[in-house]
C-alpha cells in the first residue's frame, strides 16, 4: 500500500494466494495492479530498462523491484529456551514485551528476529531497549 505513493505499482503475487477482496479493493482504489501470474525471469542489461518475464508471456517493465521475501530464524535458540514465537507476515518472529523480554523470563531478543517489518533503526533502537532491561534485571532482580 505505502510503495504505491512513490508512483506506478504493480503487485507480482508469483503465482501464490492473492490478498482477499477487501485488500484487493483497497490496492486497486491506490491504483495497484495486480498481476497473479507467476514470475519467469528478470530481465535487462546495463543502464536498460528491467522488466519481469511473465509465464503468460508477457514482460512488465519495470523501473524498481521490492521483494517480500520470507523470513526464518537462523538459530533454534530461542525454540530450545521455550521461547513463544508467533508468525508474523513473512516469517517468525520471537515474541516479546515492550522491554524486548520473551515469553521466558530473563531471555531478550531485538531486531528482526523479535519485530516484523525489519528496520535497521527499529533492530537498534530495541537492542538499547533490550539492553537497558537487561542491565535493570541484574541490578534489581
Amino acid at each position: 500500500m505505502l510503495i504505491a505513493e512513490w508512483g506506478p505499482t504493480i503487485l507480482l503475487p508469483d503465482g501464490n494466494e492473492v490478498p482477499d477482496i477487501v485488500t484487493r479493493d483497497e490496492l486497486a482504489r491506490r491504483g495497484v495492479t495486480l498481476e497473479p501470474a507467476r514470475v519467469r525471469a528478470l530481465e535487462g542489461v546495463d543502464g536498460d530498462p528491467v522488466s519481469v518475464a511473465l509465464d503468460s508471456g508477457r514482460a512488465v517493465p519495470v523501473d524498481a523491484f521490492f521483494i517480500g521475501a520470507p523470513t526464518r530464524l537462523n538459530s533454534d535458540l530461542a525454540e530450545r529456551l521455550g521461547c513463544a514465537i508467533d508468525e508474523g507476515p513473512l516469517g517468525p518472529v520471537i515474541r516479546t514485551d515492550a522491554n524486548r523480554m520473551t515469553s521466558v523470563p530473563g531471555v531478550f531478543a531485538a531486531g528482526d528476529i523479535a519485530r516484523a517489518p525489519h528496520s535497521v533503526a527499529w533492530a537498534a533502537s530495541d537492542g538499547v531497549t533490550a539492553g537497558v532491561a537487561v542491565h535493570r534485571t541484574l541490578v534489581f532482580g
